[in-house]
């Protein structure tokens, strides 16, 4: 057992039994650390009883809601392997996850009761609204695991897939406490925090950032079916948020309610942004409400916590992603796999204990994840600064090459958010017969403003930015097609075009 991780829910309720764990903000229920411990403990027992053994996977279907909770840590007491189902997809989509993991049980929220049906082989079903409470409450609590190997497996996270068919990432007891450590060091989470819950919990910002840490740390957890911009005002404007984690297109959510303004920010101790690139634009927007929006960076992969912009440097270093957390390990490679110097754009690598050991029986997609000493290859290109912070250039398979040069469309993007009519900017290269390739900027228009000319566009970005990166064509969109991250898949824009694309997340 030396090495082992201690059933950290078990040892929570030892210690503060009464403090609040998790509040479903909707229905104002409160559930405390004495009370999820025991549920927790009594799903286990239900579990095991229709045949779970250790290793077995246990899927789950539903909205953020405090049942997900219950059953992460029933599997850590058991030693099942809890998958969380993205609901966004459709059955068929789901059918492909499910064949790849092969669940002994599926439990499911009544907002997916019809997708359970629609699916061609569901293992053994539990409504998490039917029957569910009453099988859990008569389940006798029996031994189960008091330690938890820190190598062996915890949950499955399946990527959304910005380019190709979802992997499943394996997330172990090491990694949950790696990443407890580098983001709750980073913004110092306390069993006195409260921190909101609305991403949604098949992707890992749901669960770790900021969920789990703070259930490790004692702190309390405000749970909300999903992104709701007036239930988060409302919890603002209550000052109940003390840590609050949201990708880019929450915080211009936020924006666009009419009383977010107003409310009293200062209460928020920390506000941290990810999983996508957060536009300059919307850093200053929040700095006029002074609040420091601090910019980080991970992968699933990652646990998710690799990089985070420190408070104080928020407004001073913007467009900077901060530097690497306590337990994250970083280099930036050339094409010969060396090292290359501050401020040259190279190939972002991770080591550490956050980093996952592979995917979920896929040898093929682990072997070419790790470079042949170990280190992740994010597929993200970035520099670094003489200071030490590290700036995020784009995705490798983004690049693109017009006129001999390379152009980051991570930068031609952060520019043209500026503009006043773009609320939202995707630019990809497309085949061009003398430059190879050139940029083509795919536009979601700000509400209420009507397409602005090419050659407008073309003298803002010309004012900005060198010549060879100015895209030569510019596309309205009326929304992006999306990952469950926020991010915008790309590969759907140019279908085809761009030959060579390699497949990724």
């Amino acid at each position: 057992m030396i090495g082992d991780v201690p059933d950290l829910i078990a040892k929570r309720a030892l210690l503060t039994p009464h403090a609040v764990a998790l509040e479903d903000v909707r229905a104002g229920r409160l559930i405390g650390y004495g009370e999820l411990n025991e549920r927790a403990s009594r799903s286990a027992a239900l579990i095991a009883a229709r045949g779970v053994a250790e290793g077995d996977r246990i899927a789950l279907l539903c909205r953020n809601r405090i049942e997900f909770f219950e059953l992460l840590f029933a599997c850590a007491k058991l030693g099942a392997i809890l998958v969380p189902l993205n609901w966004r997809m459709p059955p068929a989509e789901l059918d492909g996850l499910i064949a790849d993991c092969a669940p002994a049980l599926l439990f499911h929220g009544a907002e997916d009761a019809d997708a359970v049906r629609a699916l061609s082989a569901p293992p053994p079903l539990i409504a998490l609204d039917g029957d569910y409470p009453a099988l859990r409450d008569a389940a006798v609590p029996a031994p189960s695991r008091d330690h938890w190997p820190a190598a062996s497996i915890w949950y499955l996270l399946y990527t959304s897939g910005t380019t190709g068919r979802p992997k499943g990432v394996i997330y172990t007891y090491r990694m949950a406490l790696s990443n407890f450590v580098n983001i709750g060091t980073a913004i110092g989470i306390t069993a006195a925090d409260a921190t909101a819950n609305f991403l949604p919990l098949f992707h890992t910002a749901g669960i770790n950032l900021h969920s789990l840490p703070t259930l490790i740390a004692g702190g309390r957890v405000l749970v909300l079916p999903g992104v709701d911009a007036e239930a988060l005002v409302r919890l603002f404007e209550g000052r109940r948020i003390d840590t609050f984690f949201a990708v880019p297109t929450v915080y211009q959510t936020l924006l666009d309610h009419p009383r977010f303004a107003a409310a009293p920010l200062g209460h928020v101790r920390h506000w941290g942004c990810g999983g996508a690139p957060l536009p300059d634009v919307l850093v200053e927007r929040y700095r006029h409400l002074g609040v420091r929006v601090c910019n980080g960076m991970g992968m699933t992969e990652t646990g998710p916590t690799a990089f985070l912009m420190d408070r104080d440097d928020a407004w001073e270093r913007v467009g900077s992603v901060g530097k690497p957390q306590l337990l994250c390990s970083v280099r930036i490679v050339g094409f010969d796999g060396r090292d290359v110097a501050p401020g040259e754009v190279g190939d972002l690598l991770f080591g550490g204990p956050a980093v996952t050991p592979g995917y979920w029986r896929n040898e093929d997609a682990t072997r070419a994840a790790f470079t042949e000493d170990g280190w992740l290859r994010s597929g993200d290109l970035a520099r670094r600064d003489p200071d030490g912070f590290y700036y995020i250039a784009g995705r490798r398979k983004d690049m693109f090459i017009s006129g001999g040069e390379n152009v980051y469309p991570a930068e031609v993007e952060n520019v043209l958010c500026a503009h006043p009519a773009v609320a939202d900017v995707a630019v990809v290269g497309a085949p061009h017969p003398t430059w190879g390739e050139a940029g083509r900027a795919f536009i979601q228009l700000a509400s209420g403003t009507l397409p602005p000319a090419a050659d407008e566009l073309r003298s803002f970005c010309r004012s900005r930015l060198a010549p060879y990166k100015v895209p030569l064509s510019f596309e309205y969109v009326r929304e992006f097609p999306r990952t469950s991250a926020g991010k915008i898949q790309k590969h759907l824009l140019l279908p085809g075009e761009r030959p060579g694309r390699a497949a990724g997340r």
